[in-house]
Formats: structure tokens, sequence, C-alpha cells
């Protein structure tokens, strides 16, 4: 936290005095603490996954659902006691698992609260990102994360450049999944089809962009194996208000020829997991930052 390294922004900011580029400084900031029944069915299987919903991010996509908490740091400051206490909470109260959403600029806090309460949970830790990850950070989180929930958002640095300011995201975000797999292995179940290990990739399709789209399903296609990865292909792209004209073509939803170009292509080349419908495109599945459960 003294000369910040932890994402792939390497900002270098002592977050003990002031924020990193991520918006943060030292102390943990949450929104939400609470169920969340609308994550992939092997995640939400049956009471939902007890998601744990981090203020700040490394990179402040210009269309992100989540803006009020992930570029205006909406929430509440909270120590690593605190933090633990709420993981023992979400699980006393049923949840399927401890889901951490955009947890990589407090992974130090995060690891601390764990040290506290691991011994004591008994379900699966879910590691929520988008993906723009430094495989130094992912190492440090080993024996710590049982399923890694990581986005691929983009192939293209044009494009990565252009809606998050990294032109390096695929570089970087391809590296730090191939990491994730090696460390957490096979894809594991419960009796309910409750992924207990494993990890779970996701792109969200972009309007006007679905060839990048497909340049990604080739590359999970080959680097990933069935055995250890399954891929969720999401239609809940929404142009939220607050998106800047600059972006004219985000300013729409996806086509249903976009989407299912896409998965038609990933059925092609033999991808297993997870498709939406349509009506996911929508504010309603955007979860309310209330401070519940902070």
């Amino acid at each position: 936290m003294n000369k910040c390294t932890l994402c792939p922004r390497r900002c270098g900011a002592d977050r003990t005095k002031s924020v990193g580029f991520c918006g943060a400084g030292s102390k943990v900031i949450a929104a939400r603490a609470s169920f969340h029944k609308w994550e992939e069915p092997c995640i939400s299987y049956k009471n939902g996954a007890g998601t744990v919903f981090f203020s700040g991010c490394s990179l402040h996509c210009c269309f992100c659902q989540n803006e009020q908490i992930s570029n205006k740091l909406f929430g509440r400051e909270i120590t690593d006691d605190e933090l633990a206490d709420i993981f023992l909470r979400l699980q006393e109260k049923g949840a399927d698992n401890i889901d951490l959403v955009t947890p990589t600029h407090f992974v130090p806090n995060i690891i601390n609260a764990l040290d506290k309460v691991k011994h004591r949970l008994v379900i699966p830790v879910v590691y929520n990102c988008g993906g723009y990850e430094l495989t130094e950070t992912i190492d440090m989180l080993k024996g710590y994360i049982d399923i890694y929930l990581p986005d691929i958002k983009y192939f293209s640095p044009e494009i990565s450049a252009k809606y998050s300011h990294a032109p390096d995201y695929f570089e970087t975000a391809s590296k730090a999944v191939i990491a994730m797999t090696e460390q957490v292995g096979e894809l594991s179940y419960n009796d309910e089809c409750g992924l207990l290990k494993g990890t779970v990739i996701r792109h969200m399709v972009l309007p006007s962009h679905r060839h990048d789209s497909m340049k990604i399903m080739k590359w999970i296609a080959e680097n990933t194996s069935h055995d250890n990865v399954l891929v969720s292909i999401m239609n809940q792209y929404t142009p939220f208000d607050f998106i800047s004209d600059e972006y004219s073509e985000l300013k729409r939803r996806v086509t249903k020829m976009e989407y299912n170009s896409v998965v038609n292509y990933a059925a092609e080349l033999g991808i297993n997991g997870f498709t939406q419908q349509k009506s996911s495109a929508s504010e309603e599945y955007v979860p309310k930052f209330d401070l519940s459960g902070i």
C-alpha cells in the first residue's frame, strides 16, 4: 500500500496517505454485502451468492453498470475485522459462497480478513473481477480463492484503450486467466451442481463489436480446457444515460443477431458454459448500492 502495484496500472501511489488510480486508499470501502441470485447457475445455485461489492476499480470502463461504486466510489469504509465478520455472517445466513466483487485493489485486506476466518468457512470463496490482473497478485491469492470469475472484456487494444484506457488489457488479462486456471485446477461441484472449485470466464457482448467477441472465443477455445473452464457469454449490456455521446456506438442495446452470432461461434468451437436471455439487459438487475449488510 505504500507504493501500490497491485493492479496493472502500477500507479505507485502511497495509499496510506492518498488514493491510487482505483480511487481507494488503504482501507476497504464496500457498498453492499448480501445475497445475489443472478450470478451463473453454478455460482448462485440455491440461496444466492454472498456478494461483497467493493468500491473503486482499476479499469473505470465508460459503460460500467456499477458506476455508482466503481467510478463514484459510493460506499462505507470498514476494517479488515469487519470484513471478516461479514464473511461469516453471509455464511451463517446460507450464502452459496463468498463472492468478492471488484476486489483487486483490496487484496491485502481480503487476505488479512480471510486469515482470521478461512478455517471457519465451509463455502467457496469467489474472486469476481474485471480480468485486468497481475499474475503476481493472483499468486498472492493461492490457497485463499476457490473459484475465479474473471471477465475477458476486449481483444483489441484499440477498443480497450477507448473504453477503459487500457491498451494492454487483453495481453494482461489473458495471462492472468491462465494463471487463475492453473492455480485452482479442474472444475469441481457439490451434489447440488454448485461449483466448488474452478474458473468461469465471463464475456459481455458489446454493441458493434461482435467480431472482437469472436476473437476472444477463439482464444478461449485454443488456450483453455473443458476440464477447468466454463464460459459465460453475457447479453446484459445496458446503455445507461451517463454514457457520453463520445461513445455513440454504445448508446444502444446489443441486437439479437450480434449476440447470437457470438454464441453460435462459441458453440462451433466446442465451448461449454452459459448464455443469457435478452431480458437480462435491464437496470432492474443492477444491485441497489444502499450499504445493506455493511
